[in-house]
């Protein structure tokens, strides 16, 4: 049950792409990144109206990190480009936060995570297009989300979080509210979204974000970094998935195959170790 209630985040997070396509395309990444964070913060405190137990620097620094920046470049990943290749680019979440591990702490990861996480790597590598042209500032911004959020991770295990539901509000607050002079600058004054656009918002506010946002917090307590990592491999299958499905865009034997390897290296995560006797 935990397992389905952590997969939650990724599943979703994985249709973010598509839904750019299909409803939010000609939008201001900015001012999308700002209407996805501020309503669904308003929303949760609504729902929880507490004060944070985390500090304020800490939470500021967690706002900026894990929402602000991070949304900002997701979606100006998601706009320039293709689903498959944005959300292939975000599943290297497992390797980063062993590089970051292993770099910052000196804890030299197990060979068996390292397999696993180069396992899922190849998966994703295979969902590419080899035909797609790659735009560079596109693949920075969705590279640079995934390091983002792979700090973030790290803090939010070290820290003393509280209560998920009021600290998940406090983030999208403080984000959306960070969101708005950097989209005010970069885009202009803030537009009114389309009536075609609504359907979509809602969905990336509601369950998109204020849901998936608090699942994701309750992964990360409950399983650690390090799994949730990995079933962030199932992102981009769902990316690609939606893609097929409602975007028009098409698949060969090695995306195909690709997407059986990610499922491979999430089974081999959920089987338990053998332990040897003493």
């Amino acid at each position: 049950m935990a397992y389905l209630i952590a997969l939650i985040a990724p599943l979703t997070w994985g249709s973010t792409y598509a839904l750019v396509s299909l409803s939010l395309d000609g939008l201001s990444p900015y001012w999308v990144a700002c209407w996805r964070a501020l309503p669904a913060g308003l929303l949760l405190l609504l729902l929880r109206p507490r004060l944070p137990e985390l500090g304020w620097g800490r939470l500021l620094l967690l706002a900026f990190c894990n929402i602000a920046a991070f949304f900002a470049l997701l979606f100006l990943g998601a706009y320039r480009l293709p689903g498959a290749v944005a959300g292939t680019l975000g599943a290297t979440l497992p390797l980063i936060l062993l590089l970051l591990a292993w770099l910052l702490d000196g804890s030299r990861p197990s060979l068996r995570w390292v397999l696993l996480a180069l396992l899922g790597l190849a998966g994703v590598l295979l969902l590419l297009n080899p035909s797609a042209r790659l735009d560079p500032i596109g693949v920075a911004c969705a590279l640079a989300a995934a390091l983002l959020i792979g700090i973030s991770a790290r803090w939010m295990q070290r820290w003393p979080l509280g209560d998920l539901l009021t600290l998940t509000g406090w983030q999208l607050l403080l984000g959306g509210l960070m969101l708005i002079p950097i989209a005010w600058t970069l885009a202009g004054p803030m537009p009114l979204p389309s009536a075609h656009a609504l359907p979509g918002l809602s969905y990336l506010v509601l369950v998109n974000t204020a849901l998936a946002y608090w699942t994701w917090l309750w992964g990360l307590r409950r399983l650690g970094a390090q799994v949730m990592s990995m079933l962030a491999l199932t992102n981009p299958v769902v990316a690609v998935s939606l893609g097929v499905l409602l975007v028009g865009e098409t698949l060969g034997p090695l995306q195909w195959g690709g997407i059986a390897l990610i499922l491979l290296s999430l089974l081999l995560m959920k089987l338990p170790l053998k332990r040897r006797a003493a």
